[in-house]
């Protein structure tokens, strides 16, 4: 979230980072109450001091106008309560500023691709989609997962899970035996607050799956959980960064897009991904981000699989993000390119949510650290890049090199 503190020294940045995401977050509504919570508080104080001169002058005799202060404050502080909580309530729809590098935009369409890796593959026959390959290898079966839990879901089998747990085995590997991140097993289902602190409540409530009973809510990324790991806590420098990289099924409703990519594994309300999550130092959260960003394209090259790098524009960065750059790789079967990952870097906007900080040196006043997420990389996108590049005339899938030793087979036929 954004310090009242700054919204009310710069009004002219909120207002325009507002209307270059086409946001309508209650702006005015904020700055009146923050007008009229400051006038109230000195309200407040001016009335405590006339009750203590009162209470001087009458010396504990009783006074009409001691009760009347004393109904004043009463009145003053309910009000207070009310502002602050409603305030509180607003300051969470207000989303982050996006930097000055982003460029402005109106929708995706504005994005800007910056840099292409790799050839596209090219084939003497016309490449199939996934589920048609897929359905034909015996390795997803679409009508059971429809049966078993409604649209938008699927049942992998034989070798098309063995492949799943291959590929996020694989990332996990590269992440933290090759790479410098900790490996992470979070709860798979959060508390509110936690929830609230990453920036997906209120705002996206809607699409989020919910436990009525116990007020606890199915985790749509682990950036969720990742987020809260050190709330409210004040961390040493000399300990950032702190990089962590988490294995999660992510829990979806779709809602927005209802009635897309309704054929194959693109979109569904369950799917795996491996998510990178950093808690930095101000000053050293650019270059983390294009670090996270280098380490999610080592996966593409690993699987040689093609790709491109987005830096999505002010319309289209995530809620709680300053800068984002999108990943995709190339899906021939299905003629487009399919984002596996999106790298963010939040500065300190989730931080103050969660009240995470640090302190520079010792005895030094405590700073809001930055955080950074990214998916590295999402699934099943990934797995249909792989079966769609890596297809036979035949129909079988001719596994990528990486994969072979995790899969103990270098064919799915």
């Amino acid at each position: 979230m954004l310090d009242i503190k700054f919204i009310r020294e710069n009004v002219d940045i909120v207002r325009q980072a507002l209307a270059v995401r086409n946001d309508k977050a209650p702006l005015d509504e904020i700055l009146a109450l923050d007008t009229e919570r400051r006038q109230k508080i000195s309200e407040q104080e001016e009335l405590r001091r006339a009750k203590k001169e009162a209470a001087n002058k009458s010396r504990g005799e009783s006074s009409e106008g001691g009760r009347e202060l004393r109904d004043q404050i009463k009145s003053v502080e309910d009000r207070l309560r009310d502002i602050d909580a409603k305030l509180a309530e607003l300051l969470l729809q207000i989303p982050n500023i996006p930097q000055p590098s982003v460029p402005v935009g109106k929708s995706e369409d504005d994005n800007i691709v910056e840099r292409y890796w790799g050839e596209q593959a090219t084939f003497d026959f016309t490449p199939k989609p996934h589920w048609e390959l897929c359905e034909k290898l015996g390795i997803i079966d679409f009508d059971r997962g429809v049966k078993l839990s409604g649209t938008r879901f699927y049942i992998l089998k034989g070798l098309g899970a063995r492949l799943e747990r291959a590929i996020i085995s694989l990332m996990l590997d590269m992440h933290t035996r090759e790479g410098s991140y900790q490996e992470i097993y979070p709860p798979w289902m959060v508390k509110r607050d936690i929830m609230t602190a990453s920036g997906n409540l209120p705002k996206f409530a809607d699409n989020l799956y919910h436990d009525d009973v116990d007020d606890m809510w199915f985790v749509p990324t682990a950036e969720v959980p990742l987020t809260s790991l050190h709330s409210g806590e004040i961390l040493t420098g000399d300990i950032l960064p702190l990089r962590y990289a988490a294995y999660t099924a992510c829990f979806r409703r779709e809602k927005m897009s209802a009635g897309k990519d309704t054929r194959g594994i693109k979109r569904g309300h369950q799917f795996d991904k491996v998510e990178l999550y950093k808690l930095t130092k101000p000053e050293d959260s650019e270059h983390e981000h294009e670090m996270m960003l280098a380490d999610v394209e080592r996966v593409c090259q690993r699987l040689g699989l093609a790709y491109r790098i987005k830096l999505l524009c002010t319309a289209d960065i995530s809620f709680s993000s300053s800068k984002t750059y999108d990943v995709e790789v190339w899906a021939p079967g299905c003629q487009e390119w399919l984002e596996v990952s999106s790298c963010s870097n939040c500065k300190d906007f989730q931080a103050r949510r969660a009240g995470i900080r640090f302190r520079p040196y010792p005895d030094a006043k405590p700073e809001y650290v930055h955080t950074l997420n990214g998916s590295g990389l999402a699934l099943p996108r990934i797995m249909i890049a792989i079966i769609e590049n890596y297809q036979q005339a035949d129909g079988s899938i001719k596994l990528p090199a990486a994969l072979r030793d995790f899969m103990y087979t270098e064919i799915i036929a």
